[in-house]
C-alpha cells in the first residue's frame, strides 16, 4: 500500500520550534519531489514549501521564509520541516505530498492524511 505519513506535530508555545517528519511506505520517496501543505481553520489549503528529489532546489511560501527549513534523507526514505520561530498564524493541519514536480498542488500524486500544528499558549 502506498502511503505517507507524517509526525512531529502537537502544541508549541509562539517562538518555539516543532520538526515534522514525512515518511512513506510502499514505494522509494526519493524519487519523488516532496511538498508541505497547511490547512488553517476557515481558510484554503496551501503551500509551504517543496523539495525536488535530490534536494538540490526548494521552495518556501513568503510567510515562512527564514523561518521554515525543508530537507530530506533519502537513505531512510524521510523528508523533515523543521519550524522554527513558530507563530499563532502557523497553526493548521500540515500535510506531506509527494509527486514528479514541485509546482503545487498539481504536481503531487501522493497525500498524508495530515497532522495538526497548534501554536498558542
Amino acid at each position: 500500500q502506498l502511503q505517507l505519513v507524517e509526525s512531529g506535530g502537537g502544541l508549541v508555545q509562539p517562538g518555539g520550534s516543532l520538526r515534522l517528519s514525512c515518511a512513506a511506505s510502499g514505494f522509494t520517496l526519493g524519487y519523488y519531489a516532496v511538498g508541505w501543505f497547511r490547512q488553517a481553520p476557515g481558510k484554503e489549503r496551501e503551500g509551504v514549501s517543496c523539495i525536488t528529489s535530490s534536494g538540490g532546489f526548494t521552495h518556501y511560501a513568503d510567510s515562512v521564509k527564514g523561518r521554515f527549513t525543508i530537507s530530506r534523507d533519502n537513505t531512510v526514505n524521510l523528508v523533515y520541516l523543521q519550524m522554527n520561530s513558530l507563530k499563532p498564524e502557523d497553526t493548521a493541519v500540515y500535510y506531506c505530498a509527494a509527486g514528479p514536480y514541485c509546482l503545487g498542488e498539481e504536481g503531487m500524486q501522493y497525500w498524508g492524511k495530515g497532522i495538526l500544528v497548534t501554536v498558542s499558549s
